[in-house]
């Protein structure tokens, strides 16, 4: 079955960190970009010779599916310095279209899963799947009464990702803990569950265990396949663990 591009126009642009852009967008074809959270888009575009490449990147658009397909299409874009797909990404003006594919991929929440809690890890642009997923999480919270902990690991502050809507999320749900582990420097007045060190260092303090726990884990390929093997080694086993690893490519 052949992949048929479709237009995407954007309608705002912010930053989230020093060198990473949220993006809004909206498809200029009529039709909605109905996804399941977790999933990611490719964007089609071409190097300066002419050669067409395309970059995947994970949809961080929070919206009810139970509302129906959602219009916006909402994206974060790690800028590379000298990258083909950041030069096409800063240089985009409001108004301005890119071709776009998909959703495509299967990190996604599971209608069947019967686990009474999720561990969420990620580092960097990896966390954006979870913020699709607040929605579904928020349900899941209210009807079967499961806990949720996002450990989510950035060098700075200025670095975390959505970590305004995480923590009005875990503000506003109490099985929801939102645990930011910073490797370079903690904010002033931090959180109590504000973390110095990578991720992988404070997932043993959540205790993970196979009989309760669906941990999915995204973004650097490191931190994942240490906390994949640390999460098998306290019994999970792997349909228990999923895993998406994040590359910047240029």
């Amino acid at each position: 079955m052949a992949i048929v591009p479709f237009p995407l126009k954007l309608v705002e642009r912010r930053m989230l960190a020093p060198s990473v852009g949220h993006y809004v967008f909206l498809r200029d074809d009529g039709q909605p970009l109905d996804f399941i959270p977790g999933q990611f888009i490719q964007v089609h575009f071409q190097y300066a010779d002419g050669t067409a490449t395309k970059r995947s990147y994970s949809l961080a658009t929070i919206h009810d599916h139970r509302l129906g397909p959602g219009e916006a299409v909402e994206i974060a874009v790690s800028y590379v310095p000298g990258g083909a797909a950041t030069a096409l990404f800063e240089g985009l003006p409001p108004g301005g279209h890119v071709q776009a594919s998909g959703p495509f991929g299967r990190f996604c929440l599971m209608p069947n899963d019967h686990n009474q809690r999720y561990l969420l890890i990620a580092t960097g642009t990896g966390v954006t799947p979870y913020r699709a997923m607040l929605p579904q999480l928020a349900q899941a919270i209210a009807e079967r009464g499961i806990e949720v902990v996002l450990l989510f690991g950035a060098r700075t502050p200025a670095e975390l990702l959505y970590g305004e809507d995480f923590r009005a999320f875990a503000d506003a749900h109490p099985n929801f803990r939102f645990v930011p582990c910073f490797s370079r420097g903690l904010p002033a007045n931090p959180h109590p569950d504000v973390r110095q060190g990578y991720v992988q260092q404070h997932l043993a303090e959540f205790a993970p265990d196979p009989a309760r726990d669906i941990a999915y884990l995204c973004g650097n390929p490191d931190m994942v396949d240490t906390c994949f093997e640390a999460l098998k080694a306290a019994g999970l086993p792997i349909p228990q663990v999923r895993r998406e690893k994040y590359v910047s490519s240029k």
